[in-house]
């Protein structure tokens, strides 16, 4: 398993807003339930509500892009811009703050690391 911390998580905000610089959104919203915290934080660091839904024209944020499952619902939202912590594969559409190649599962700093074993394993049994 590839463990993240806080200080990771950090860095992975400072260049998501580093990215934003200069840009309009109308908010940000997150994926349920990745994406949550990196939009309250990025909602506080960038002066910009958090949405409850997507929007045109929004920031779009997750934690990690794998399949794409969970992104491809939002992939031609309007004016937005879609951007995840950790990509599993090259981005095509999407923005990563980091491209890994690894298949190891990725223990967030907000997850529970004891119970990561067992979430991995419900995640690829539903694949």
């Amino acid at each position: 398993m590839l463990t993240l911390n806080w200080q990771d998580f950090e860095r992975a905000v400072e260049a998501i807003v580093e990215r934003c610089h200069g840009r309009h959104f109308c908010g940000v919203h997150g994926i349920p339930r990745g994406g949550l915290v990196l939009a309250v934080t990025l909602s506080h660091r960038l002066d910009l509500p958090l949405l409850r839904s997507a929007e045109p024209g929004c920031l779009l944020v997750d934690d990690v892009y794998e399949t794409g499952l969970t992104l491809e619902p939002y992939r031609h939202l309007e004016n937005s811009t879609t951007v995840v912590w950790m990509s599993k594969v090259e981005p095509l559409w999407w923005q990563a703050v980091d491209v890994t190649q690894t298949n190891e599962w990725i223990v967030f700093p907000w997850e529970n690391a004891a119970a990561a074993e067992l979430d991995e394993q419900l995640y690829r049994a539903s694949r």
